[in-house]
C-alpha cells in the first residue's frame, strides 16, 4: 500500500516539475504574457489588409512602390491617430527625391479626411527616413446617411509612394505603423448609434472587439448634476423668499 502511494505521488511530483518547466500554455500569435503579437507583415489590398490593435506597432518589409494596408479597430468618441514610417534604401541605391503618403478609410471604404498632420511628405535623395501622420476627426456614434463623418469600425490604413524615380521602384524598405486615439468624452456624444460597427463580414456579424453600446456617455452624469443643481437652486431660493409669516400684532384677515 505503501509503495502505491509513493508510485502516486512520484508521478504527481513529476508532473508539477514537467508542467512548471514548459510553461503555461501561449495560444498561437501570443506573447509570453498572453498578449497579442504586434505584426510583422502587411496587406497588399483591403480584403488581405493586417489587422493591429491599437497602440500596437506594426511592422513590415516591402519594397518601393508597393501598397501596403493594415486595419484596426475605432470606436465612438475616440479620435484616433495614426503614425507611419519608411526606412529609405541607402542613398548610393537611390536616384532622386521620393513622395510618401498614407490614407485612412472607413469600414464603408471611404476615405477620410485627416484634421492634421504630415499626411504625405517629400524627402530628398539623400533622406533615410520618413515620417507621416494623420489625425481623423473624431469617431461619432451615428450619422446621416448623406455624411462622411468617421463612424465605429474598422478603420484601414494605406501606405506606399506616390512620387518617385522609376529606377527606384522595388528597391527594400523597412516600414513601421501605429494607431492611437484619444478619448474625446461626452462632448462629442450623439443622439443614435449604429445597429452594429462597421466591421468586415457579412451582417450581424462583429469581431472580437470590445465595442461600446452607444447609449451611455458621460452627458448622463452632466444631466444629472444640473438637474440636482436646479432642485437645489428651487429649494433655496424658496426658503428666500418665503418669508417669517405674519409679524406679531398684525390684525386678522377677514
Amino acid at each position: 500500500m505503501r509503495r502505491t502511494r509513493r508510485f502516486f505521488a512520484g508521478v504527481a511530483l513529476a508532473l508539477t516539475a514537467l508542467t512548471a518547466f514548459a510553461g503555461p500554455a501561449v495560444a498561437d500569435g501570443d506573447d509570453d504574457n498572453g498578449t497579442k503579437k504586434a505584426p510583422t507583415e502587411a496587406g497588399t489590398s483591403f480584403r488581405t489588409a493586417t489587422a493591429v490593435e491599437q497602440d500596437q506597432k506594426a511592422t513590415a518589409n516591402a519594397s518601393t512602390g508597393d501598397y501596403l494596408y493594415w486595419s484596426f479597430p475605432a470606436d465612438q468618441g475616440e479620435r484616433p491617430t495614426v503614425k507611419a514610417t519608411v526606412d529609405l534604401p541607402e542613398a548610393q541605391a537611390r536616384h532622386g527625391a521620393q513622395t510618401w503618403r498614407i490614407d485612412v478609410y472607413d469600414g464603408l471604404r471611404r476615405r477620410q479626411s485627416c484634421a492634421y498632420g504630415a499626411q504625405a511628405r517629400a524627402v530628398a535623395a539623400d533622406a533615410a527616413r520618413v515620417e507621416l501622420a494623420c489625425t481623423l476627426r473624431t469617431v461619432r456614434a451615428w450619422s446621416e446617411p448623406w455624411a462622411n463623418d468617421p463612424l465605429p469600425g474598422t478603420y484601414y490604413v494605406r501606405l506606399t509612394v506616390t512620387d518617385l524615380a522609376d529606377a527606384d521602384l522595388g528597391l527594400p524598405v523597412s516600414t513601421s505603423v501605429e494607431a492611437t486615439s484619444k478619448n474625446m468624452g461626452g462632448a462629442t456624444a450623439v443622439d443614435g448609434s449604429l445597429s452594429a460597427p462597421l466591421v468586415p463580414g457579412t451582417a450581424g456579424t462583429t469581431d472580437d472587439h470590445d465595442w461600446a453600446s452607444g447609449w451611455w456617455t458621460s452627458r448622463w452624469l452632466w444631466t444629472a448634476l444640473g438637474a440636482v443643481l436646479a432642485a437645489l437652486a428651487g429649494i433655496g431660493g424658496y426658503a428666500l423668499t418665503r418669508g417669517s409669516g405674519r409679524p406679531p400684532g398684525a390684525p386678522p384677515t377677514l
